[in-house]
């Protein structure tokens, strides 16, 4: 299908040449002269690109202002902006804003069909990442054969033909969302959206926008959870974190299925199935005057507990296979030989539970290519012995995903090698004995990775 392409210029000559040179290369183009005439474009149907002018028809409005909307509203659209007299600062301000390239007039053809041909690009290749991923993340299921996770299983099916709200307790990553998940995939919404509304991510000030949506002077609107959930699931995941003011509006759309945006007056209604989740006991907060407790009652419908890893460690064996086997599909790596019944899974207590697990299957299927059975459950069991036992993960082991294979790597390995040095006193060859390493090749890996001799 080929792509829409969206031009706002308000000179008409410019705003036909870029509009020509793009209908020769067989993109759909539309294009605006002026702000409120692309505020329609875009109400009417966000494009896959957009072209904006910096100097506008408005004079307290410009192409940034425009820019600022339609982050606001799709921050995932790719956007050029173009001008004649721009400074640098306008330049750098809009790349800021997420503008993807600032373009410079005059152009040539080449210039600006090379621009919009990237930008196209780098926005598909994010939307098959984030695609890909989700499909991965989607396909995940309830993996155990513990009466905790059977029971689970069970309530699932018994709620696939009703309405009913359902509240999901359980600590954290113990698999909340995931069971929402199935519950929606299970339901007659299955084609209808899925929302998540994170309630623990949202600040006070800006909640009941996230929820509601909110109308702008100039027309402008950006739509909240409850509007794009129509017809389909909400999640509010962590409802304990819900501000006490706005559990009042959450409570009137439960009885109600209606509301009005932030600075609306218009009524809104909707048909949705809320599932909330929480790893806080929401029975103490109501005791603590923290929680409403016609509302927990409204979201209690049906309760599901899960519960905590380190309660059905006979699970543990089964989930490190499963995680194995995603985990390799997702990297394109082959599958790790973890040892399932390392006698350290059993002890360690889990404080981030099946999320932890699923991140500690990864991290060793990332670190230990082409590494021996015996020194991949060794890395697993120094992984386990020195990971923070307190509730809240270390934070160098959840930042390691987020740097490139090499960089993660590498870090570990200083990390583990400090550590060995460490536990033998700064002996090299007591270090390298353990390690199944030659001494002269364990010098080298120390001088490589900059560690020097410990005292």
């Amino acid at each position: 299908m080929n792509k829409e392409i969206l031009v706002i210029d308000d000179n008409s000559d410019i705003r036909f040449l870029i509009c020509n040179i793009l209908n020769e290369k067989n993109f759909i183009v539309r294009s605006a002269a002026n702000i409120d005439q692309a505020i329609l474009e875009i109400n009417k149907k966000i494009p896959d690109l957009a072209i904006i002018d910096i100097k506008l028809d408005k004079t307290d409005k410009d192409g940034i202002d425009l820019l600022k909307l339609i982050m606001k509203k799709d921050n995932s659209l790719p956007v050029i902006m173009i001008s004649g007299h721009a400074t640098i600062q306008i330049a750098t301000e809009s790349i800021k804003l997420g503008a993807y390239e600032f373009l410079e007039k005059p152009f040539s053809t080449e210039k600006i069909i090379n621009y919009v041909n990237r930008a196209l690009e780098t926005a598909d290749l994010k939307k098959e990442k984030d695609l890909i991923e989700g499909k991965l993340f989607h396909s995940f299921d309830l993996i155990g054969k513990s009466s905790a996770i059977s029971k689970t299983k069970k309530v699932i099916e018994k709620l696939s033909n009703i309405e009913s709200r359902v509240l999901i307790s359980g600590p954290t990553g113990s698999g909340k969302e995931l069971v929402a998940r199935k519950i929606h995939k299970n339901s007659t919404r299955i084609k209808e959206p899925f929302i998540i509304l994170n309630s623990s991510l949202l600040k006070e000030e800006t909640y009941e926008k996230e929820l509601l949506g909110q109308e702008f002077p100039d027309g402008n609107i950006s739509f909240g959870a409850l509007e794009r959930a129509n017809k389909g699931t909400l999640l509010i995941d962590e409802v304990s974190e819900i501000p006490l003011d706005t559990q009042a509006n959450v409570l009137r759309v439960l009885i109600d299925q209606k509301f009005k945006r932030v600075n609306g007056k218009k009524d809104i209604t909707v048909n949705i199935r809320i599932i909330s989740s929480t790893s806080k006991n929401l029975q103490n907060l109501i005791s603590q005057g923290k929680f409403r407790e016609d509302l927990f009652h409204r979201l209690n419908v049906v309760p599901v507990e899960l519960k905590p890893l380190s309660e059905r460690t006979e699970d543990i064996p089964l989930l490190i296979n499963y995680f194995k086997k995603k985990i390799s599909e997702l990297n394109g790596v082959p599958e790790a030989d973890i040892n399932p019944y390392n006698d350290h899974l059993f002890t360690h207590n889990w404080p981030g539970n099946i999320r932890e697990l699923r991140n500690l299957v990864e991290r060793v299927t990332i670190l230990s290519l082409n590494e021996t059975k015996e020194n991949i459950n060794k890395l697993m069991s120094d992984i386990l012995i020195n990971s923070n036992t307190s509730d809240d993960l270390n934070q160098d082991y959840i930042n390691s995903f987020s740097v490139p294979l090499k960089e993660a790597r590498e870090n570990f390995e200083k990390e583990y090698l400090v550590n060995q040095l460490k536990k033998n006193h700064g002996n090299i060859s007591k270090t390298a004995e353990f390690i199944g390493m030659e001494r002269s090749a364990l010098h080298r890996k120390l001088k490589s990775l900059g560690i020097k001799g410990l005292n």
